[in-house]
């Protein structure tokens, strides 16, 4: 099985987000943390600063959570990012030999394309009953999958920080904002 994604380079329809938060604006996402997040120590708030300059990720969007004293970088933030930077494509499969589907237990693989010419970023994911939330039993194909994606993303953009989906099951659910 081989699944492979190829961005056109074709433009999003952004209806569904907030005009306002259509253009990314640095001051309203730090005043927006300072609302939220009023525990933020000084080294974690410059880190923040830094990253959300050179991504453009959106707090307010829900790309990036606060959990237990850590900033951790969400699927669909990482989605987002790779959009905007015109991603060429993201390949992604199951590592067979690794697999015990009879047990829930999956590995991917996956290769992030940045350019056409680029030789691609990979990363590896895996997931079991062990690692999942109790909630999502069941869907370890799919964790597995989205958590290679998200460290091939990580790694071809340069995101120091962990992907949310990456945590195992004893991580406790974000106390943050979620966008609607």
């Amino acid at each position: 099985m081989h699944i492979c994604i190829y961005n056109e380079h074709v433009h999003s329809n952004t209806s569904s987000i907030p005009r306002r938060l259509e253009r990314f604006n640095l001051s309203r996402e730090l005043r927006f943390i300072k609302s939220l997040y009023r525990d933020v120590m000084p080294d974690a708030w410059k880190a923040m600063r830094r990253l959300l300059q050179e991504t453009h990720l959106s707090i307010e969007l829900g790309d990036i959570v606060h959990l237990n004293g850590s900033w951790y970088v969400r699927h669909s933030g990482l989605l987002r990012l790779a959009n905007r930077r015109h991603c060429a494509g993201i390949h992604t499969e199951p590592i067979l030999s690794s697999c015990e589907p009879s047990k829930n237990r999956w590995v991917f693989a996956a290769t992030v394309f940045r350019s056409t010419k680029c030789r691609g970023f990979a990363g590896h994911g895996d997931a079991d009953p062990s690692n999942v939330s109790p909630f999502l039993l069941g869907n370890e194909m799919r964790i597995a999958e989205t958590r290679a994606v998200n460290r091939a993303l990580r790694k071809a953009y340069g995101i120091g920080i962990c992907s949310i989906e990456e945590i195992g099951s004893a991580a406790p659910q974000p106390n943050c904002y979620f966008p609607r």
